[in-house]
């Protein structure tokens, strides 16, 4: 029977209003099955999304709608990230108030969402910048603020004197601002900080238990958490001290290599550093160089080593009479350690580099196990590791670790003064957060300050401290700042004239605690803690590497800080972390070099001449050279618009064909032949069921266990469990893969069904197959899935129809594949009945070729067979 094509444009809108009426995917919070909490990082409402958010969210889905038919009460809700500087440069840019840029944008996106068919409740969806949102968050912050979470101090920034803004260390590019190319100027402003540092440890070590989050995630965040033990040192400064400084304190993680210092370099903002350029203007103007510079460690790593000696020198703490210059170096932060170090150029690299440029000693003192003393010497390349001390007196011939106890116990017993000149000490990399950003389209910090009360928390029943509307970006720097009543407020206690705090809080903020309102979004409270603590942690949390340290670091920190004020009664929020590749495509390009213009892969066509490919402009047929693949970005054009694909092929199309390309955690090249071919297997799949369906309707659907239906039966329950394993690990590509074998299977028996005169056991057989091919391709194709259940005569709905079970019988191998061994090496393998016996086995091994062939005539000595494992051959 001919059959019509399968039309997406009828099916897919058809279906998502069917599934939105009868309310399919509402999570209902009084259902007490066994929950399952899948979460993707919700967007930025930029405008529109982009193939990385199609893939973010298809693979979100398709855990979603699996585990919901595997009998979980599912919670897979959806929400945006809103606030945050993009909205308020387009105000500037477009003379458009924030709110209505971000919600005109947010409507968009849903839209977009929602023709994606992502089975979400949308009943719970929220933005950050919703004042019912930030209200809670306010209230979060007062009750931290009240267990000692939440303090404020003075911090050295990075202002732009342009946009009169923060900027992080990473928006400094060479000393400018990364947006207005502004000079960046140091400056000391009071800023609120949350106090993650009180959980260091904790969050090192539970970074263990999350044996679900890919190990490459754990170890960045373990990095970032930086937990070293070492000692800090005090080094006497020789000679008299300057402006009362008489000693330097470093932080050293290798107390043993302190034989091969040779200078001590100082932070530009250290105490010493700020004394000596007070009297020297080339020290002064070295310091102030170095705080325009940017101080992100990828700029440290990156720059330039540069210092200048300050002209003090310091002793040895284990010889007086040996002293070592004092040198201002870019590569010390104050923010680090005690913002000072001990060079030891032949064990750091950085500091080799700045001993040759500036002319020091480098005297090796680690060599490996196996080296020699006599000849061992240190190049362009230092020796890190450890090993075995050299050229350090007393500890020469100990191997580091030794020397490492032996140097603390000696400085710790030795006083400089009145006190021990060493101390061990544990250190942490992390430092507090700080949240304060002085801008508008913020979460407002819920504080007032009064002359004579100081910092007045505002009352929770005068909560939310909402932003205003009536606000003008004609001039740079924050809004709230210079609008004329909104930050003049009475002082809760006093009652006297005060103002409002003007800074706003990070938006890292906002994400850091989404996951757990979406579990009671619209009660009063941030959460209703019994409600929270069933859903959370997120079992399955999915989203990029890119945000793999701040995010999940903060969400963590956040989720311990929920836990001290009472709003959870858990430390970790997501128990699975899944991060996915990129969505990356070829790059066009008209004409050569810096004037080339970029194009769009909408505007050429690829031609195929003599096997090779090449690109052309549609319009006027000029040639394009094709470049690399690289991330789909605006600027270099290499984007494809998702609305575009899902009009011309449908959004199931869209879905297949990037869960289908390639394992999920890397990226994905996109290509049109690549959607082509998904298009073509959707198409397929209509096809065959559709034309089969009449001879189908009928018919109940049982599984053969003999005859001709036997065979159908079982490649279709043997790929029911390998897809249902596939999806249990995420592995979509392989599951895609295990789907087209499985349709190649189905085609004759669905011809031959069509085709009619098949007998009932077999119609019954086919059915069955039928009905488990849609099953597995209803979390990824949900629209082509429905069609095809109900061409089948299927009642329901299939997003609301359980989950089949295979039949264990059906999915015994009847085959094992025996490793065949001679003289104790593998030579071959055989493919034998699994109930065969010894005699049987014994016959087939030397029936096999390339056993024939390694025996060459000889008779084995004896053929040891172990029963369903292995079988030796000795000669």
């Amino acid at each position: 029977m001919a059959t019509e094509r399968y039309n997406p444009r009828d099916a897919e809108p058809r279906w998502q209003a069917k599934w939105s009426e009868a309310g399919v995917f509402v999570t209902d919070n009084s259902d007490m099955r066994e929950k399952y909490y899948v979460l993707e990082m919700f967007p930025y409402p930029s405008g529109r999304i982009h193939m990385g958010h199609v893939r973010n969210y298809a693979m979100g889905d398709v855990v979603a709608r699996y585990k919901r038919a595997r009998g979980y009460n599912v919670l897979h809700p959806m929400g945006w990230d809103a606030f945050g500087m993009p909205a308020e440069n387009a105000a500037m840019q477009n003379k458009v108030h924030p709110k209505d840029w971000t919600y005109r944008n947010i409507a968009t996106m849903r839209g977009q969402l929602k023709s994606m068919g992502l089975s979400l409740d949308w009943s719970r969806e929220f933005a950050t910048c919703d004042v019912e949102y930030y209200h809670r968050q306010q209230y979060l912050f007062l009750d931290m603020m009240e267990k000692g979470l939440v303090y404020r101090k003075q911090s050295k920034v990075n202002w732009d004197p342009v946009d009169q803004t923060v900027l992080a260390n990473e928006q400094v590019i060479e000393g400018r601002g990364w947006r207005s190319g502004a000079l960046v100027e140091q400056r000391e402003l009071t800023q609120w900080f949350f106090k993650i540092t009180d959980f260091s440890q904790d969050l090192l070590d539970a970074l263990d238990t999350l044996d679900q989050w890919p190990e490459k995630v754990r170890l960045m965040q373990k990095n970032w958490i930086g937990r070293s033990e070492g000692l800090t040192l005090r080094w006497e400064i020789a000679g008299a001290a300057l402006d009362g400084h008489s000693e330097i304190t470093v932080y050293t993680t290798r107390p043993d290599t302190l034989f091969g210092a040779s200078f001590l370099a100082i932070a530009a903002d250290h105490p010493v550093a700020k004394a000596v350029a007070e009297g020297n203007a080339e020290i002064a103007a070295f310091c102030e160089e170095c705080r325009r510079a940017g101080t992100s460690l990828a700029a440290l790593e990156t720059a330039e080593k540069k210092g200048v000696d300050t002209g003090i020198r310091v002793r040895h703490p284990f010889d007086p009479s040996w002293e070592l210059p004092v040198y201002v170096a870019n590569f010390v932060l104050m923010e680090y350690g005690t913002g000072a170090i001990f060079g030891c150029p032949s064990g750091d690299q950085r500091d080799l580099d700045f001993a040759r440029k500036y002319d020091l000693p480098v005297v090796p003192v680690v060599m490996p196990k196996d080296g020699d003393a006599a000849t061992f010497t240190v190049g362009d390349t230092a020796y890190d590791g450890d090993g075995v001390m050299i050229n350090s007196r007393f500890l020469d011939g100990l191997d580091t670790e030794v020397a490492f106890k032996v140097v603390a116990d000696r400085l710790s017993s030795t006083m400089l003064g009145n006190a021990p000149q060493g101390e061990r000490r544990v250190q942490f990399r992390l430092r507090d957060w700080g949240i304060s950003r002085q801008r508008y389209w913020g979460c407002p910090i819920p504080v007032i300050h009064c002359d004579d009360c100081g910092v007045v928390p505002v009352p929770k029943k005068d909560l939310p401290v909402k932003l205003p509307d009536d606000v003008a970006f004609d001039v740079p720097g924050n809004p709230l700042d210079r609008h004329p009543t909104w930050r003049h407020v009475a002082c809760p206690e006093c009652g006297k004239d005060a103002r409002r705090e003007t800074d706003t809080m990070d938006t890292f903020v906002d994400s850091s605690w989404y996951f757990a309102r979406f579990t009671a979004p619209h009660e009063d409270m941030p959460t209703v803690p019994a409600i929270a603590d069933r859903w959370l942690p997120v079992d399955q949390y999915i989203g990029g590497i890119e945000h793999a340290i701040l995010h999940l670091l903060y969400s963590r920190f956040f989720t311990r800080a929920m836990r001290e004020t009472g709003h959870v009664n858990l430390s970790e929020p997501f128990k699975g972390l899944f991060t996915q590749g990129m969505v990356v495509h070829e790059t066009y390009k008209l004409g050569s070099g810096a004037q080339g213009q970029w194009v769009a892969p909408a505007e050429i066509r690829i031609e195929e001449v003599d096997g090779n490919r090449r690109a052309v402009l549609i319009a006027t047929g000029e040639e394009v050279t094709i470049g690399s693949i690289e991330k789909m970005s605006k600027s270099k054009k290499n984007v494809v618009d998702p609305d575009d694909i899902i009009a011309s092929y449908g959004a199931d199309t869209a879905r297949f064909f990037v869960l289908s390309d390639s394992p999920p955690d890397r990226d994905v090249i996109w290509s049109e032949s690549g959607v082509e071919g998904a298009h073509r297997f959707v198409q397929r799949a209509w096809r065959l069921i559709s034309e089969a369906s009449e001879q189908m309707a009928e018919c109940n659907a049982n599984p053969a266990k003999e005859g001709e239906g036997l065979a159908v039966s079982q490649i279709a329950h043997k790929t029911l469990k390998a897809v249902q394993a596939d999806y249990d690990k995420l592995a979509f590509n392989k599951a895609v893969a295990r789907i087209y074998e499985f349709v190649n299977a189905l085609a004759a028996p669905l011809t031959k069904v069509a085709a009619g005169g098949a007998d009932r056991a077999y119609l019954a057989a086919v059915k069955d197959g039928a009905n488990i091919l849609v099953h597995l391709i209803a979390p990824m194709t949900p629209h082509l899935a429905e069609e095809c259940w109900g061409a089948l005569g299927n009642p329901g709905m299939v997003a609301q129809a359980p989950w089949p079970t295979y039949d264990p019988d059906l999915v015994t191998e009847n085959e094992i594949v025996l490793p065949v061994q001679i003289n104790g090496k593998k030579r071959a393998e055989l493919t034998i009945a699994r109930e065969a016996d010894q005699t049987a086995v014994q016959n087939a091994v030397l029936a096999l070729d390339t056993v024939k062939a390694t025996l060459n005539g000889q008779v084995p000595k004896k053929i040891i067979v172990v029963p369903q494992r292995i079988v030796n051959i000795v000669v």
